[in-house]
Order: C-alpha cells, then structure tokens, then sequence
C-alpha cells in the first residue's frame, strides 16, 4: 500500500508543466504560488521529466532557474524536491562534510534510514555528482567506532532473508548483553557486526529477546555503554530497525519543539519521505505528540516556505480524526514491550549498620541551638529507608521525650521542610495527607486524586483507607463522594475500594471485554460509554488490562488511548487515560508527570515532591532510566538545573545518580 502523501499527478504533461514554471519566473519577480503547487503537487519522477522538458523547451537549467528567482528555507526546499532521492541524499552528505566541522546527525540520519538499495544508489549518486569515492570522504572525516560502523552501513549489506533462526535470535541477544552489561569495558565490534549485519526482522526479535534476558530494552543499555557520535548512532539504528515512521516523527519534532526550527532538518526529511511513508510518520507523530504534523508545522514556519511544507505533509490528522495502521503497530509493540515482567527498584535502600538512636542524636544535634544545619538532616533522612525512619521517630522520642516531627516542622521551611516531612510519614499515611489536601477547602485538585488513586495496588489502597480513617475520622469513601460527581465520583469510588482483580490474563474474557470498549452503537443509557470503561479498567487485572488492550488495537486499529481521547473529555478522560498508562508502564507515567512538572518557566514542587517521595523505594531507578528514554536527558540533571539550595541536595539525594 502506498503510504506516501505526493503521488503522480494525473493527465501529467512534462512540456505543459515546464512552460508554466518558464512563465512563474518570466519578467520581474516571480510567482511563487504557481510554482510551490506544481512542484508539490507532481512525484518525483515527473519533476525530473519536467526538468529534461525544461531544458529541451529553453536550453536552460530549471534547477539553477529556481536558485535565481528564489531565496532563503523556500528556495532550499523547491530545489531539493527537484533533485532525484539519491542524488538529494549525496547533496545533504556532501554538506555535511565539506568545510569546518561535520554535521553528524545528518549523516546519521540518511545512513540509518536508508535500505540497501538506496544506500547503493547514494554511493553511485555521489560518484556521479562529485566525481568522489562517497566511503573514502566519509572515512577522511570521522574517527573511530563512529566511522567504523558508518562504513559498515555504507556497503548496503544488510541482510534482506525474513526468514529467522530462533537460535540465532537468542545468540546474537545474549552475545549483546556479553558485550556490554556483563563484560569489564565493552566489545563495540559485537555491537557493530550485529546491528550492522542482521535484517530487520531478525533484529526486530533480538531487541524482544535482550529486554527479557536483561530486564531493559536495548536502547538504555547503548546508552549505558556507547557514548558520543557512535552512540548517538547506534540508537538511531535501533529505532529505525523498530519504526522508520516513529523515528522521523521524533526527528520532526524535535526540529520544530522549542526555540527556532531546525530547517535543514525539517527540509532533508518531508522532502526524503514525502513518497514513501509521509502518512505513517503523521499518524504516528499526532499519536505520539498529540498533536498533528500538519498543525506543528503551521505554527512553526510562515510564508510560501509554510505552505509548500503543508502541501508535502498532505493533510491535518488533528481534522482526520483517523488512525493509520502504523500507529497501531508502534502502540501494539509498546503493550508488547510492556508486557515484558522487568525488576522494579527504588533508589532508596535500607542503610546498612542502622542505629536509629546514633540517627536521633544526629538529627537531635543538627536542631538544637543557634541555626540547623540541614545538611546532616539530608544526610539521615535521605539515606534511611522508610520502616528505618519510622524506627528514628519512636528512638527521637525515648531519648529525648521530643516529638521529631514536632522538631523537624519548626526548624526547617519550605519546599526542604515539606520533603523531609513527607519522608517521615509512612507511604500510606502521606498519600492520605495528599488525598486530604485535594479535597478540602475550595476546589478539588482532580490530577492528585487521579495519579494516587489510578496506580496504586490493592494493598497500597487499604493501607490508605485505614490511614486515612485515623488521620481524618472520616472514610476516603466519603470524603470522594461529597467532593466529586457524576462518572468521575464513580470512577475514583471504584479504585478507592481497592478491589481490582489481581490474577492472570483471560483471553476469551479480554476479547470479550475489547468489544465492549470498542462499542460505539450502544444507546442503552444504563450501558453508557464511561460505564463499561469504569466496569473493565477499575477491576480488572494489570496482565488481563495488557491483554485487553492489545485485542483492541487488533479489533480497530486503534490504541485505546488515542479511542479514550477522542470520546470522552474532562477529569473521566484524564482519569481513564491515567489508569491505560500506569497499566502499559507505570514508570514511563510518572517520568512524563516528573518531566511537567519541570519543563518551562517556573517549577510544580507539589507535583515533583510527591512522586519523589512515593516511588524512591518503589521504582524511581526505573522512572530515571524511562525519563533519558523520553526526553534524551537524565532526571537527575533536570533536577539539578530547575530547582536550588538544600532542596536540591534532597532531590538529588533521592534520584539516587545521574544517568
């Protein structure tokens, strides 16, 4: 199926077209208009017929007419869509190489990407149009593990057989983990020869293979041991074999998000895959993003540049309201990889040689007398695990007679005092203490109840329900119910029981329950939409919900986000879209939440507070290794540049390391 968004353009005539580009730039200006439709609207092929024509018609080269008459981004983008996709790729790797410095990431992308045929088109191109060895540049300009694997792509050997070796899959994921995780330094040569060699389907269950023998996809485990160039392009390597789609969406948005649009970036790409799979890359991008390609664009370039870039994306998925089969595919892999049972750690251990009076004389000689000195205070509380904390409080109290919360409250202030305060409530009496705070006074903060109440178990639920009782002398229950109303009251009453089931998938019965969230003919108002979602997410099983979800991308095509999304709004749909992504990957959920509530100006402490409490000795070592695989840079660092002082150093003593 041809999933580009520029196709032949029909009744074509190469002479007709090239006398009305002769007349767009006859006379003084030019009409650019007339020039960015017929070039956007005509494949590839027939701009190349229109050149020949051009040529035969005038005796003048269309190419170097439209450098004449145009400047700038629109100029850069008319004339590489009149180049053939081969030649376009050796002109951007001729770029990026000649001159001062090398543009690496270019590089990076074309080779990545391309099959083995456009790789032996390119190598030919190159010759042809620099009269240069295309690999002889390339090894003249880059070094080391970088150009090694550089050269190994540029030979387009890859192997194309989809038949695969279930022996050889587990071979090449074990010989990978041998070559990084377990062994002292690491053999970059395995890394190459695999990655370089293997065919895309081969690669596709390797990667599956290394998450279970490893506990950790491929990709955290390249960042962990490759750096530099090398790494950066062995990671592109594994997302293209992954999703050419997903990769050149990430690529696409990381060019616009932001201050400035890298336009060269922006260019190379909605040029290179306007005829192959423009559509996937958009469905995937609006998935992903929420937000469509065609709007981001729109909002991040102008002029005749904006609309011959609008023109190539083909359309607005935000309009569509459709859903491609890739999409579907990249979401199907995500609940695939999900699936996979991967160690939770939390970053906070139990100190060893724990002495919990020695701790309340610390603690006891940091507060008494002129001034705190908060950082041994960080230095304890940080340090000790929960149960030991708790040990701390009753050792404080038979030493001194104090009340080490009492003290704790007085001497420090803040965001330093509601950290350390926090730490030294049991979990479940300080998710009470936040389910409290939502509820009373005006207003109701909805996203707190949503994010304890939507990935808590069963047992962390009880504990809070009981905690809460003795806290506030009032049931949660309650306290939800006079707080809230209609479908959202419903759902956060059902998680609050604590009840969901808690054994094994059932096919049939994930069958039957995807049917039932794929329903949209029912008007049987006792059967509404939000019922049957709150009757499946609130009570069944994490490994039925996975099922259940997979069987609904199956059934529609859809990914049930995206479904949830589109037919619901307000606090039920924030609701149910919490309880699907704590359901596919509770760490990547509250990574997103911890990226939030950094990102931009100013700093949501309240948000960043809770989570780094409530998961440190949960999964926050898991939440670090998602947050560097959604946005390319270590929770620790964020931390470390958005917020100051003593509460800083009691973030960062929580995260546990940089990544």
């Amino acid at each position: 199926v041809y999933r580009g968004s520029v196709k032949d353009f029909p009744g074509f005539d190469a002479n007709q077209d090239a006398e009305a580009l002769y007349n767009a730039m006859k006379g003084f200006g030019s009409d650019k208009e007339a020039i960015l439709d017929l070039i956007t609207s005509r494949s590839n092929k027939q701009r190349v017929e229109i050149c020949q024509a051009y040529k035969s018609l005038y005796g003048k080269d269309l190419i170097a007419d439209l450098k004449y008459e145009l400047t700038g981004k629109f100029e850069r983008l008319i004339v590489s869509l009149m180049r053939p996709p081969a030649y376009g790729d050796a002109k951007e790797i001729k770029d990026a190489i000649s001159g001062v410095g090398t543009d690496e990431k270019c590089l990076i992308e074309i080779l990545a990407s391309r099959t083995n045929q456009e790789i032996h088109d390119l190598v030919a191109a190159y010759k042809d149009a620099y009269e240069r060895d295309l690999e002889a540049d390339i090894v003249g300009d880059t070094s080391g593990h970088f150009k090694k694997m550089l050269v190994v792509l540029l030979q387009g050997a890859r192997e194309e057989d989809d038949v695969v070796s279930e022996d050889l899959v587990e071979q090449d994921a074990k010989d990978l983990l041998e070559a990084g995780e377990l062994k002292w330094g690491t053999d970059e040569a395995q890394f190459i020869y695999i990655l370089g060699r293997r065919s895309r389907q081969h690669l596709r269950l390797v990667f599956d293979e290394y998450l279970k023998i490893a506990g950790k996809p491929i990709e955290r485990s390249i960042r962990a041991e490759l750096s530099g160039d090398f790494e950066k392009l062995m990671l592109a390597v594994v997302k293209c074999i992954r999703s050419k789609a997903e990769y050149f969406a990430e690529r696409l948005y990381k060019a616009m998000k932001g201050l400035g649009t890298r336009d060269n970036t922006l260019i190379r790409i909605m040029v290179s895959r306007s005829e192959i799979d423009m559509l996937d890359i958009r469905e995937v991008f609006r998935t992903k993003y929420e937000k469509s390609l065609y709007n981001m664009i729109k909002e991040d370039t102008s002029g005749e540049y904006k609309k011959a870039l609008l023109k190539l994306c083909g359309g607005d998925d935000d309009a569509a309201g459709e859903f491609f089969p890739e999409a579907a595919q990249v979401a199907y892999r995500m609940w695939e990889l999900s699936a996979v049972k991967v160690e939770l750690r939390g970053t906070v251990q139990p100190a060893g040689d724990f002495n919990d009076d020695g701790d309340a004389q610390v603690l006891r000689k940091a507060m008494k007398g002129l001034g705190t000195d908060e950082g041994a205070i960080i230095e304890v509380v940080t340090k000790r695990s929960n149960a030991q904390r708790q040990q701390i409080l009753k050792a404080y109290k038979a030493h001194y007679g104090r009340d080490l919360m009492a003290d704790l409250k007085s001497e420090l202030s803040g965001s330093l005092a509601k950290l350390i305060l926090g730490l030294m409530l049991t979990p479940a009496q300080y998710d009470a203490k936040q389910l409290r705070k939502a509820v009373e006074g005006a207003g109701t903060d909805e996203s707190v109840l949503i994010e304890i109440l939507a990935t808590r178990n069963n047992r962390e639920i009880r504990a809070i329900n009981e905690a809460y009782q003795e806290a506030y002398h009032k049931s949660l229950e309650d306290d939800l119910s006079s707080d809230t109303s209609g479908h959202f009251k419903r759902i956060l009453v059902s998680l609050a029981l604590g009840n969901r089931d808690e054994g094994p998938e059932n096919l049939t019965q994930a069958h039957e329950d995807a049917k039932k969230l794929a329903d949209v003919s029912s008007n049987d108002s006792s059967d509404s939409l939000e019922t049957r979602f709150l009757s499946i997410l609130c009570t069944r099983s994490y490994p039925h919900l996975r099922r259940v979800f997979q069987e609904f991308i199956k059934m529609t095509n859809h990914d049930v986000e995206h479904a949830i999304k589109k037919r619901m709004s307000g606090d039920v749909r924030d609701a149910f879209v919490a309880i699907v992504r704590s359901v596919k990957n509770k760490p990547a959920f509250f990574a997103d939440k911890l990226y939030k509530s950094m990102k931009g100006a100013g700093t949501d402490e309240r948000t960043l507070t809770r989570i780094m409490i409530s998961r440190s000795e949960i999964d926050l070592f898991n939440i670090r290794g998602e947050f560097i695989d959604l946005f390319d840079k270590s929770l620790h660092h964020m931390i470390e540049k958005d917020t100051s002082g003593d509460y800083r150093k009691a973030l960062l003593a929580l995260c546990g390391g940089e990544d």
